[in-house]
């Protein structure tokens, strides 16, 4: 992340903090920023993972649940429900799509979709800060298997 978009992140968090009448805390500010130097989606053991080991900052469970609320809250973290697992992602200015199988739950994240243009063409007076995608279907292998018990069934 350039040091332009992290102040502008920061400056979002500070605005949003002050105007809900919420403290700015150390701890906010170190989980935002290593958030956004996760490539992709992570999981709350993966933040804690990367914290301890990549920003040197130890933090609670508690502590980032609540951030991460207050963050998704701020428009500046996105919640993903993949089946039974919950996975985060920044969003501020960004867009992705994930391929979500239904039947083995992989999910394949798809970057630079450039949408933004076709999605706001016929909205007036809409700014768009972020769009998630979700397309669900099977997997290849998930695919073929299926395709190998319709084969066998059929000779039977």
């Amino acid at each position: 992340m350039n040091n332009t978009n992290e102040d502008m992140i920061k400056q979002i968090l500070t605005d949003y903090l002050k105007v809900n009448k919420m403290r700015c805390t150390p701890e906010r500010y170190a989980i935002l920023k290593a958030i956004y130097s996760i490539n992709g989606s992570f999981d709350i053991e993966t933040l804690l993972t990367h914290m301890e080991k990549n920003e040197k900052f130890r933090v609670s469970r508690a502590t980032i649940y609540n951030t991460i609320a207050l963050l998704i809250n701020a428009n500046l973290v996105t919640h993903h429900q993949f089946g039974q697992e919950s996975r985060y992602e920044k969003c501020f200015n960004s867009g992705k799509g994930h391929m979500v199988c239904t039947n083995c739950n992989k999910v394949v994240e798809i970057n630079n979709l450039d949408l933004t243009d076709k999605l706001t063409a016929n909205i007036k007076k809409f700014h768009l800060t972020h769009y998630s995608l979700y397309i669900y279907g099977l997997c290849n292998k998930c695919h073929q298997a299926a395709k190998r018990r319709r084969a066998k069934v059929k000779k039977s």
